[in-house]
């Protein structure tokens, strides 16, 4: 599906903001081929597209953070400002992001005017501050005290600070980056009231949200990227859901992928079983998987599938529930342990949580299994190093050898490298996060055999991930949502029914 009509040709006046075919590469990577951007002024337009669409990389072209390698960016007719040129943009976007850009510690009034204080004598004028602050946040009906501390806030309030602060450099088109993804139903629904708001008093937005069903509540007007690359911009009235879900997929409702295999045996026994576990990320998980299943979790960025992932893992403890692996209470909040019960994980980003640099290929591979290669404490280096190559030879990991360096890998045989400590330890249980993030085709299909094999030998399998390719190879699909799980498809379910479940459109 695709659109040549953008809302600049079908609406009135010139647009507020216009991006033509930006173009950004980090090296060999394209992360945006073709982007495109049209916002008329007073609007609310959705920018949507699965993760790795290229909507954070437009984002900061956009917001002057970083130059595009092709393409142009244009304010009301004008050109954007030179890079270097700070209050110039800051004159014409802000962007509020998921994570707060406010300083938690200082008063409400301190973030708004940072580095612009009023001066008195050289000195700060804290009652002008204060009378200042109280000024901005009463002209845009901002109702919070301009002393408080803004750690003290709600998420939405210092949301609403954030915008406060940006309208008053003079900007007047907001980028909000996934604004509800840490509110609740009633809180969204305020800070809609509030756009609604701010739209009438002059304000546009561009809205990213994963969930579709807050666009048709809120946008006009709604442009879709995927692989890189516009696809296409329509008014938000006229775009049926099953059109939009269409857009992002790329493919048509009667497109199905299915990937031959044996259903898991009736009879086979459960391996982890879990009941109620609550924690602040996730409400009433009841789960289980079998030995020799493969079971996925997805959602969409704050919808608790990595944090219930990393509580089996032994990294957070539940406020509430149990889990069990065959059979005997799992333990929270202690990897050692949860390695010793029988879990073996490959945590979501290699680089922070996976990998030791400074170490070899047959250190990091073998890590989890130490206490099996000697005794009283010392470490025999000839069965570590049998172990580290027959680990090596069994993940095909391209190297000199286990005294390599593992600094000295490619993204792909890195990744290998956390594969193949995670099943050192033959587990029960293998937890995938993110198991092909940052891979190439090769070494992801290669990853992906692994966790084939560890299903055919019996062990249960609990994948997170945001890749489509990753979930389907899982003989079903549990789908998270504001915490709980909203929606279970089982093997050969389609990329559009389950992107919409993802997306929240076919729930509240």
């Amino acid at each position: 599906m695709s659109s040549t009509t953008s809302p600049s040709q079908a609406g009135a006046g010139a647009p507020l903001v216009e991006a033509r075919h930006i173009v950004k590469r980090y090296g060999p990577t394209v992360a945006l081929a073709d982007g495109r951007l049209t916002v008329l002024t007073g609007e609310s337009h959705a920018l949507v597209g699965r993760n790795g669409a290229g909507k954070s990389t437009l984002v900061t072209v956009l917001t002057g953070l970083q130059a595009p390698d092709g393409g142009t960016v244009r304010f009301d007719g004008e050109p954007a400002p030179p890079l270097a040129d700070r209050d110039a943009w800051r004159r014409k976007v802000a962007c509020v992001y998921q994570k707060p850009t406010v300083v938690p510690e200082l008063s409400v009034a301190e973030n708004l005017f940072m580095n612009r204080q009023p001066l008195r004598r050289g000195f700060i004028s804290w009652r002008r501050l204060k009378s200042e602050a109280a000024h901005l946040l009463d002209t845009w009906d901002v109702r919070v005290d301009p002393e408080a501390r803004t750690a003290d806030l709600k998420v939405e309030d210092r949301q609403m600070v954030e915008i406060a602060r940006a309208l008053s450099f003079g900007a007047r088109f907001i980028v909000l980056d996934e604004p509800t993804a840490q509110l609740d139903k009633r809180e969204i629904e305020r800070l809609f009231t509030r756009m609604r708001a701010l739209q009438d008093s002059g304000v546009t937005f561009l809205f990213i949200s994963h969930h579709l069903q807050e666009v048709y509540e809120v946008c006009q007007t709604v442009t879709v990227l995927r692989d890189a690359r516009w696809i296409t911009t329509a008014p938000v009235a006229e775009l049926p859901r099953s059109a939009l879900v269409e857009a992002m997929a790329g493919e048509t409702v009667t497109t199905r992928h299915d990937h031959p295999r044996d259903a898991v045996a009736a009879d086979a026994p459960v391996v982890l079983d879990a009941r109620g576990l609550t924690s602040d990320a996730y409400a009433g998980i009841d789960l289980t998987v079998r030995g020799g299943e493969v079971v996925g979790l997805a959602g969409i960025s704050g919808s608790g599938k990595v944090e219930l992932a990393e509580t089996f893992a032994g990294l957070h403890t539940p406020t509430g529930g149990t889990a069990r692996l065959d059979g005997r209470p799992l333990p929270f909040g202690d990897v050692r342990a949860a390695l010793d019960a029988g879990v073996g994980c490959v945590p979501r980003d290699r680089h922070e949580q996976g990998l030791v640099p400074g170490m070899t290929i047959g250190d990091n591979s073998t890590l989890t299994v130490l206490d099996r290669l000697g005794s009283h404490g010392f470490v025999a280096t000839e069965r570590r190093r049998d172990l580290a190559t027959e680990l090596i030879e069994r993940l095909d990991i391209h190297t000199e050898g286990p005294a390599q360096p593992v600094s000295d890998l490619s993204g792909g045989n890195a990744q290998k490298v956390v594969m193949a400590r995670a099943l050192a330890s033959d587990p029960r249980l293998l937890v995938l996060i993110n198991p092909t993030a940052g891979v190439d085709v090769k070494s992801k299909e290669s990853l992906l055999a692994r966790m084939d094999s560890a299903r055919e030998d019996g062990t249960a399998v609990l994948v997170v991930s945001d890749e489509l390719d990753d979930l389907r190879r899982c003989d079903r699909v549990l789908v998270l949502f504001h915490g709980r799980v909203v929606a279970e498809h089982p093997a050969g379910w389609r990329d559009h029914e389950l992107i919409a479940s993802i997306e929240g459109v076919d729930h509240g």
